[in-house]
């Protein structure tokens, strides 16, 4: 590796690193939360089958994913020497794209309608893919100093943070009528606006972030998805992020996608959701000032696995109590996201001390593929999140349609499926990051002092 000379790592790079991540969530975020029932509800498409979507989506992406993540590291495009960024131009107009063609209203019927919906969802799940794997593998290229890459940890979580709180929160108020019913339309103008913003947060991205540390590309290199594979079933650390990033991904993906219909169809109050990324504005003010202090005294490790204690606590009263009030089930959910806040705001600084872990243990590094594999645990949980989602909505009698009535038991299956999603994300999360994660304070600092004398030589 060689340190180009460029401006030294700053706030440029922070703010940059924040619209890296709206980027991506102005489309992830939005066809996470509401493609279900869009597709369920307006197209009218059996939950079942689009489980069986999800599955098939993600089975593909086994696939794919690694691949597409290897491109970095065997191919430099252009001349300027950017490892990651040449990707994501590539491709952050088809992520915005598919993000639209995801919530068109099309006059389409039987397996012409099945088909168009497979097409769409497997086209953003590429384009996806395309953009937030080599944004994430950025990081290891735009510092290597670890107070810098907590820095940019800390700043990606704020961006997707940001859009799940002011732009989220307007989906309920514009796309539902007062009955809580869905505007068709209204998703449809909804996700132009996003792919827009999208675009625009990318090109800031490419503006502002610098990358400074540029490593060799051996052209051509025929990929070797078993050398990869092995590189992450060595790399303990790893493992146990990949793991309670299953656990994460069940509450980001499947919570958001059940949220709308407990909301719907149990409280009959869609206006509230907005109450909930509200409120966690609070929650996060606190988390940005205090997690760095916490982390600075006790750790990353350590910070984090109280704080999901913290969430396990407030996920299992609804689950043992049923809340009739929908206020007091709101203020619950949101005292619960404190736990998904922090893991938001160290994850991807634990990701990149698993990419170093490797240099340090193996002396090997390929940060891409190696991310893309991290990546591809978040699409598993994502879909296993989808997929039991859809199957269980199934299961609970939930009858596809614009404007139906659930009936009593299916409406208590839904407060039961939406409530007992966040308990399983957080055992997931204890597992992964208190049991297999083993970079504890001492050993990080142990790490980052040998690789630094090693660099140095």
């Amino acid at each position: 590796m060689k340190q180009k000379d460029v401006r030294p790592f700053g706030v440029k790079d922070e703010v940059g690193y924040v619209f890296g991540d709206m980027a991506g969530s102005f489309v992830n975020l939005f066809v996470d939360a509401y493609f279900l029932i869009f597709c369920t509800s307006v197209l009218g498409v059996r939950p079942e089958w689009m489980a069986t979507l999800f599955l098939v989506a993600r089975l593909w992406d086994a696939i794919n994913d690694p691949i597409m993540g290897s491109f970095p590291d065997r191919w430099m495009l252009g001349n300027s020497g950017n490892k990651f960024k040449p990707w994501i131009k590539i491709f952050m107009v088809p992520l915005a794209l598919s993000g639209v063609l995801c919530f068109f209203q099309v006059p389409l019927q039987g397996v012409a309608l099945h088909t168009y919906v497979a097409f769409v969802y497997v086209l953003y799940g590429m384009s996806y893919t395309g953009t937030s794997m080599p944004f994430g593998a950025m990081a290891s290229v735009v510092s290597t100093d670890p107070i810098h890459r907590s820095k940019l940890s800390r700043a990606r979580s704020i961006g997707g943070t940001v859009v799940g709180i002011v732009a989220m929160s307007v989906v309920p108020i514009v796309c539902f009528d007062k009955e809580s019913n869905i505007l068709p339309e209204r998703f449809t103008m909804v996700a132009i606006v996003f792919g827009i913003l999208s675009i625009v947060s990318y090109c800031i991205l490419m503006h502002l972030t610098q990358e400074r540390v540029h490593q060799s590309v051996s052209k051509g290199e025929k990929f070797n998805y078993g050398k990869v594979l092995m590189a992450v079933v060595r790399n303990r650390p790893m493992l146990g992020v990949m793991i309670a990033t299953l656990g994460s991904m069940l509450f980001i993906t499947g919570s958001n996608q059940v949220r709308s219909y407990i909301y719907k169809d149990y409280y009959a109050r869609t206006d509230v959701m907005a109450v909930i990324s509200l409120g966690t504005i609070p929650i996060l003010i606190i988390c940005f000032l205090l997690v760095p202090r916490l982390v600075a005294r006790f750790g990353k490790k350590e910070t984090l696995s109280v704080s999901i204690l913290s969430s396990i606590v407030f996920s299992m009263i609804p689950v043992l109590i049923e809340i009739k009030d929908v206020y007091v089930y709101t203020a619950l959910t949101i005292l619960a996201t404190v736990g998904q806040t922090v893991f938001t705001m160290l994850i991807w600084a634990l990701v990149t001390d698993c990419l170093d872990y490797s240099e340090w243990k193996f002396n090997e590094r390929s940060d891409g593929s190696m991310y893309s594999l991290y990546t591809f645990s978040r699409k598993i949980g994502s879909t296993i999140a989808s997929t039991g989602v859809s199957y269980g909505l199934a299961a609970i009698g939930l009858v596809s349609g614009a404007n139906v009535v659930q009936s009593p038991e299916t409406i208590d299956g839904i407060y039961f499926l939406v409530n007992i999603i966040p308990v399983v994300t957080c055992v997931l999360e204890l597992i992964g990051i208190g049991l297999i994660f083993n970079l504890n304070q001492k050993k990080t600092e142990e790490m980052y002092a040998a690789l630094k004398k090693r660099r140095e030589v």
